[in-house]
C-alpha cells in the first residue's frame, strides 16, 4: 500500500470542501492543517466534533476558512482562539453554533444513511432560534401529540481530517478508544488520515487491536507524519505541548506575530514525505 506525504494529501481537499475534524483532546491533525496552509487553502468550511481547537485556529489565521460549525472554539487553558476571534470580529468567517450532542447526532444519521435523527435537550434554548435547518415536531409515538422533539438534518462532510497512532499494512487505522473518528470516517464522503507509522498484520484480525480498529474499506488516505498531532497529545505515544501551545497563544495575539509563528512553523518546516 503507498503512503503519501501529508502535503500531497492536503492536495486532494478543493477549496470550499466541508472538513470534519476532532477536538484537540482526541485525534487532530496538526500535520494536515499545516499542509493545507502551505497548499494555500481557501474557503474552507469547518466542522468541528464536536469542538474547535489549535488546528482550526491556524488554519483560520492563514486565511484558508470561510465558515465554521461547532460548540466551541478554543485553546483550552491557553485562552481563546486569537486568530477565530480575530476572524470573527472583522467578519472574516461564518460561525454556525451548534452544541456536542447535536454534531455527534447529525454525523450518526449520516453514518446510518438517514436523513435525520431526532435529538432531546436544544428545545427551550436560544440556539433553535439561529437553525431554522433543525426542524422542532411533534413526537408521533406520544399519545397526546404535546411531546415535541428535534430532527436534526443528516451532515455528511466531504473529508474527515484525522490523526492516529498506526496504520497496518492492509490500510486499516487504530484510533484506540477514540471512536467519535471512526464516526467522522463512516459518515464522511472521504477520510484523510497521518499516522506515526505503518505495522505489518491485519489489526481486524488481532482481538486486541480490532475494537480500537476502523477498517481501510473508510479510508481514502494516508500519509506518515511523526508527531503529527503535536502539540495535541496522542494516546500512549507522547503528551500535550502545552510550552508549544502558550507560545502560540502569545504569538497569534497579533497579525503580525502570528505571520512570524507561520513562517518559523509551517512554511520553514519541510514535509516528511513518506515511503511505501
Amino acid at each position: 500500500m503507498m503512503f503519501e506525504s501529508p502535503d500531497a494529501l492536503a492536495a486532494q481537499i478543493p477549496d470550499g470542501a466541508l472538513v470534519a475534524m476532532p477536538p484537540d483532546n482526541s485525534l487532530p491533525s496538526v500535520a494536515l492543517a499545516k499542509a493545507l496552509i502551505r497548499k494555500g487553502a481557501r474557503g474552507l468550511r469547518l466542522l468541528g466534533v464536536p469542538v474547535s481547537g489549535f488546528a482550526t485556529d491556524i488554519l483560520i489565521g492563514a486565511g484558508c476558512v470561510a465558515e465554521v460549525e461547532t460548540s466551541a472554539v478554543s485553546l483550552g487553558e491557553a485562552g481563546f482562539a486569537p486568530r477565530f476571534g480575530a476572524a470573527l470580529k472583522e467578519g472574516r468567517i461564518t460561525v454556525r453554533d451548534a452544541t456536542c450532542p447535536a454534531i455527534h447526532t447529525m454525523l450518526q444519521a449520516a453514518e446510518k444513511g438517514v436523513p435525520f435523527m431526532p435529538l432531546r435537550g436544544l428545545i427551550g434554548s436560544d440556539i433553535l432560534a439561529h437553525r431554522p435547518d433543525w426542524k422542532v415536531v411533534p413526537n408521533p409515538f406520544a399519545a397526546d401529540g404535546k411531546d415535541p422533539i428535534v430532527l436534526l438534518p443528516a451532515k455528511q462532510p466531504d473529508f474527515a481530517v484525522f490523526h492516529a497512532a498506526m496504520a497496518d499494512s492492509e490500510g486499516n487505522v487504530w484510533l484506540g478508544r477514540r471512536r467519535e473518528c471512526a464516526t467522522i470516517a463512516h459518515a464522511s464522503r472521504a477520510a484523510l488520515v497521518t499516522v506515526e507509522r505503518v505495522v505489518e498484520g491485519n489489526f481486524l484480525e488481532d482481538e486486541r487491536m480490532a475494537a480500537g480498529a476502523i477498517g481501510a474499506t473508510y479510508v481514502t488516505g494516508f500519509a506518515i507524519a511523526e508527531r503529527g498531532a503535536r502539540p495535541s497529545a496522542l494516546l500512549d505515544e507522547y503528551g500535550f505541548d502545552a510550552a508549544y501551545v502558550a507560545d502560540y497563544a502569545r504569538a497569534a495575539k497579533t497579525e503580525a506575530g502570528f505571520r512570524a509563528w507561520l513562517d518559523r512553523e509551517v512554511f520553514s518546516t519541510p514535509a516528511k514525505v513518506a515511503a511505501e
